[in-house]
């Protein structure tokens, strides 16, 4: 625990952001982890990092989620039908990227946040042309939501809003939703994590299967305190171009785990 320090701060820093822009914070998270992991010289770098992010998702999806309900911004019944794909697909492939090589996940990782990144610096939004499907193409849609989200450790927010609003939801009624939906995304995924490493012996101490607990605790005790400040500073400061920062922040951090992970 001698990073204990670089855990505070980056929880710190992912509650900010978090509140300031409606992400989840894996983008920042599993790079970030990544190289303290290795710093640490933990085995199975890449997939504890993307563990952990998922694992520390949790309450920032609890905490945002009850605040866009107290705004009457969640649609629960629109929630309740992609959530039980959502815990399927999420489980499974938590389980499943167990067992791929930690480069195939960072490369994987690397070209979905340079899509999330293009989609901020081009500020692409899908026109909205058609209404919600039924109950089971959106268990269908919440399958593939959540096996996305569980090979890239994110709340799921940069595929739930694009496809509401595509189906006419209104974006403040997306984004809440989306909220609300990356709390069984991170549970079922931190689920599976756990379940898949629960039986190897060359991890840390204080792990539970590939999440390592000390880091999820300070994480999430500094993004709860942060996330508010960020809530407050995003009605007064220019949201667009942050986002267009954190676009190219999100590319290079992906750049350098990539990096990291292959050289």
């Amino acid at each position: 625990m001698e990073l204990w320090w670089a855990f505070l701060v980056l929880g710190a820093v992912v509650g900010f952001v978090a509140g300031l822009l409606g992400v989840g914070g894996g983008g920042i998270m599993v790079p970030v982890l990544t190289a303290l992991f290795m710093a640490l010289n933990f085995s199975e770098a890449v997939h504890m990092a993307l563990a952990t992010s998922l694992a520390a998702i949790v309450t920032t999806s609890f905490a945002s989620a009850r605040s866009h309900q107290r705004h009457q911004a969640v649609l629960w019944p629109v929630v309740w039908q992609l959530t039980p794909g959502i815990l399927l697909g999420t489980l499974l492939t938590a389980m499943v990227a167990a067992l791929l090589p930690a480069l195939a996940l960072a490369i994987f990782f690397s070209l979905f946040m340079a899509y999330v990144a293009l989609q901020m610096l081009l500020n692409i939004k899908p026109v909205a042309s058609r209404t919600l499907p039924g109950q089971v193409a959106m268990a269908g849609i919440g399958f593939g939501i959540g096996a996305v989200s569980a090979l890239v450790a994110i709340g799921g927010g940069s595929l739930t809003v694009p496809f509401l609003t595509w189906c006419n939801v209104r974006i403040q009624q997306a984004i809440g939703t989306s909220a609300a939906v990356g709390l069984p995304i991170a549970l079922s995924g931190t689920l599976g994590y756990a379940i898949s490493g629960y039986q190897l012996t060359d991890l840390p101490a204080w792990s539970v299967g590939y999440i390592y607990l000390p880091a999820v605790l300070l994480i999430s005790l500094l993004s709860m305190l942060t996330a508010p400040l960020g809530v407050a500073l995003a009605h007064k400061l220019p949201v667009a171009v942050l986002k267009k920062i954190f676009a190219l922040l999100l590319i290079i951090l992906s750049a350098k785990m990539l990096h990291s992970v292959a050289f």
